[in-house]
């Protein structure tokens, strides 16, 4: 049986995530599932983990782009040994890769650690102009939320008010609160 994923980031994707279940329909999918969730959330990804659970012996998952299925070379290990001990296969529609075949193995796990480099440099490249920003005084990251309300804590604090209702009054965390009170 062929299983289909499809993924998207943002609620706001409605029509990538309509192009995905299109194109795995076509590719003959059976059953499909899909979630418009951020891949960095892995433990709120609910289909992937219910598709995973439904594969059985010669099923085939099936997803349109290698980055629909996994943010990193681990998780996608992690993936295809799930899969593999279920004795089913991965196949990537974009990337013809099927893991029924030694090359097509090779080949995504070469792929995944290439994604993954990617990602890294993006990331060093990101570090890198936050630094150049700041050094040059154009970057102050973002403004500090509970530390703008001190006053607003203690003199709540001091009528009498629990840190739970005043992180709820004011819109902040109660260990905001916690640690306002403990410096103040």
């Amino acid at each position: 049986m062929l299983i289909g994923y499809a993924r998207t980031s943002t609620m706001d994707q409605k029509a990538s995530i309509e192009a995905q279940a299109r194109d795995l329909t076509a590719a003959g999918c059976d059953k499909l599932f899909s979630e418009q969730v951020s891949s960095v959330d892995v433990g709120n990804r609910e289909q992937l983990a219910l598709a995973l659970d439904f594969i059985r012996e010669g099923d085939v998952l099936v997803v349109t782009k290698l980055d629909r299925l996994a943010r990193s070379v681990g998780h996608l290990l992690t993936i295809m040994d799930t899969i593999k001990t279920k004795g089913a296969d991965l196949r990537i529609l974009n990337m013809g890769i099927d893991t029924a075949t030694p090359t097509g193995k090779l080949m995504l796990t070469v792929l995944g650690g290439v994604a993954e480099f990617e990602r890294e440099i993006m990331l060093e490249r990101q570090r890198e102009g936050i630094a150049r920003a700041k050094s040059q005084g154009k970057y102050k990251g973002r403004k500090p939320t509970a530390r703008a309300k001190e006053e607003d804590v203690l003199r709540l604090k001091s009528d009498g008010i629990g840190a739970t209702e005043i992180a709820k009054r004011l819109g902040i965390g109660r260990a905001s609160v916690y640690r306002l009170l403990a410096a103040g």
